[in-house]
Order: C-alpha cells, then structure tokens, then sequence
C-alpha cells in the first residue's frame, strides 16, 4: 500500500474555486476520512489524488512518487463509488474478474484471485448471480470485489453506501472498517456524514467551502474543535454557544455569562472581545444550587439518556442528561459546565482560542 501527501492543493473550475491549498498526510494503511457537507470540496479533492481531475495549483504524492499531472490509470488507485457502476450484462464473477481480464493475467489467476477475494467478502454463493437481481448490500459487496482484486496501492471511496438504508449502511459501514484492518489498505472514503467518519476512520479532514477547517483523529476533532464550524458540524447534537462579550482576566480564570463565573483553564485566560463560550451538551449538568439559571423548553427521550433543550440568558442550548431525571417544560433549572472541556472561540473569525487541547490541531489549520 502507500503514503498519501497532499500539498497546497487546488482546484479552480473558472471563477469558482473548489479546492483551496490543502495539505495533509494519509499514512500508509490509514482508513482516512474527508468529511464535509455538500460542496464543500471533499469529492474534487479525492478526484485529484486518483487522477479524474488534475490540479489547478499544488502537488500530490504517491507512494513517494509526484504524480499530480498523470491520468489515473497510471496512478494505480482504485475506486469504489455509490452508485457501484457494475456492468449490468456480467454475473458477479465477471464482474470482479474484468479488472483482471483486461490487464492480460493467466486464467489460472484470475480463477484464484477471484475466489479469494469471493471469500473475503462472503459472496461465493452469488459468483454465478447476474448483477441486476442482487441487493445493494450484494451489488456494494461485488463493487468492493472489483477494487480489491486488482491489489492497488490505495482504494478511492466516493459515498459507497449512501445508497443503503440507514439499518443496512450501520451494518455495512462495520464490514467495510473491519474488511480495512483485514487488508491494512490506504483507504481514502468521502461522506458527508459525521457519525460514519467517526465509526470508521482513523484520521479525518473536515472541510468547507473548500478550506481544511480541521484534520486529526475523531476523538481530537470532537473533543477540541479548531473552528466553530467544526464544532457545528461534528456531534449529535452539536457543540453549544453561549455569546458573551467581555474579558477573560490573566490570574482570573473565569468567563463570566449574565453575571455569574465560570471556570476556564489557564491556557484560555487573556482572551477577550466577541467571544463564544463552547460546551458539548454531556458536559452540562443540572444543579439545584448553581446560581447561573435556565429554562426547560423541550426534551427528548433516548433511552438511557435525554435530550433537554434549555433558554439560556446567552442562547438556547441542549444538555445531555440521564433519563430518569425527572424534567419538563416549563422547569427554571441551575446550570454547572465541566471547566475541563470549555472551548473559548473568536466570534469575528471562528477559530477556537489556544489551549492545551486543540493545541496542535490549530497547527494543522
């Protein structure tokens, strides 16, 4: 398999620019993510790394060789779409053998590759099935098939099960992580969902409107958003913002929202303007005492937890709760926040303040 180096790509269609100087690392075997909403770049920057757009500006690399200029097919990539773009007059096993067939290999080989990989993705049973009747678990399975027979040195995954029901994508999703760590492949995947990139991947770039807002592992990127699109964006629900203005005082450490103190760490103390208090909804907790007061609008049942939407004096805000905290609309309730996972954000640029969480990742962006 092989290293993906991306360097100040772009990619301008006319006056619109897709692209804007990206650069990031895919380390050889990785399973990476490049997660965005619609637009956002994410699929014209995986066409430029498998060659089906070339570059505006910026480099990519290979496998250690530049190969930004060059055609696909001489990039050894290969690629696995939603629409699994299989030849609808072939079976299975011809499907997955063409690959094969059209670089010339030995019968003989063809027959062995094909029953491996058969094995691997549990579809020995349907080897001799047409296509057109499969399911689309199957027809992902035998599109799957295809890329993995050749053994490139990277596979290219554009959405490959946007295309499945949402109980049979969960189970997919599961098969194909567990198909990546099999074959220790570099795996480059686009989705626009959040919660599938992180359930699969092992790194992620989150973009928008073409610029690398962020790019680390899930865990890093949720915990510690660099941008406030990135805090937004990533979470279910997402990040809360409490807008206050004002000071956070060297020495003080604490922010203060409608009067009343709250902890920050050290590394946010100094910052002040327009700022945005963060706070991921399971780090709010309900306190009778706490003197910072809310409003109960509406909750949302999940089981072991609950989902409570609140009115703040600084913004509505959602906290994730247990369910058998007795809570309805209409309850004036205390708020406390866990002082450990505040992000302080510049409302003017959106970036998130220094601190020793998001430390490196602001490096990246």
């Amino acid at each position: 398999m092989a290293q993906i180096i991306i360097k100040n790509l772009r990619k301008d269609f006319g006056d619109f620019t897709a692209v804007q100087e990206s650069s990031f690392t895919i380390e050889d075997g990785e399973f990476f993510m490049l997660l965005g909403p619609s637009g956002c770049g994410k699929t014209t920057t995986l066409r430029m790394i498998a060659g089906l757009e070339l570059p505006t500006s910026g480099e990519v690399f290979i496998d250690g060789e530049e190969v930004s200029q060059k055609p696909a097919r001489e990039r050894d990539i290969a690629f696995v779409f939603q629409m699994f773009a299989l030849y609808p007059h072939m079976n299975v096993r011809n499907n997955i053998s063409y690959p094969l067939k059209s670089q010339g290999m030995p019968k003989a080989q063809i027959k062995q590759k094909v029953a491996e990989v058969a094995r691997i993705l549990g579809i020995e049973d349907i080897l001799g099935k047409p296509v057109g009747g499969l399911s689309g678990g199957d027809r992902q399975r035998v599109a799957l098939g295809r890329a993995i027979v050749r053994e490139p040195k990277a596979f290219m995954m554009d959405e490959p099960l946007g295309a499945l029901d949402a109980e049979f994508r969960e189970h997919m999703a599961e098969e194909l992580r567990a198909l990546h760590d099999r074959m220790g492949a570099t795996t480059v995947y686009v989705t626009h969902d959040q919660l599938e990139a992180m359930q699969m991947g092992d790194k992620i770039v989150v973009m928008n409107h073409g610029v690398v807002e962020q790019f680390g592992v899930p865990q890093e990127i949720y915990d510690w958003p660099a941008t406030m699109f990135v805090a937004d964006f990533i979470g279910s629900p997402s990040m809360n913002f409490l807008h206050f203005q004002g000071d956070v005082a060297k020495g003080d450490s604490t922010v203060h929202l409608d009067g009343h103190s709250f902890y920050v760490p050290e590394q946010l103390q100094g910052a002040s303007g327009d700022l945005v208090f963060g706070i991921r909804p399971e780090n709010v907790s309900f306190s009778d005492s706490a003197p910072y007061r809310a409003l109960v609008v509406a909750s949302e049942y999940l089981g072991t937890t609950q989902i409570v939407t609140l009115d703040t004096p600084n913004g509505t805000i959602k906290a994730r709760i247990p369910s058998d905290r007795p809570v309805k609309a209409g309850d004036a309730v205390g708020l406390t926040f866990n002082p450990r996972n505040v992000t302080l954000f510049d409302k003017g640029t959106g970036k998130a303040l220094l601190c020793e969480g998001n430390k490196g990742v602001l490096d990246h962006g």
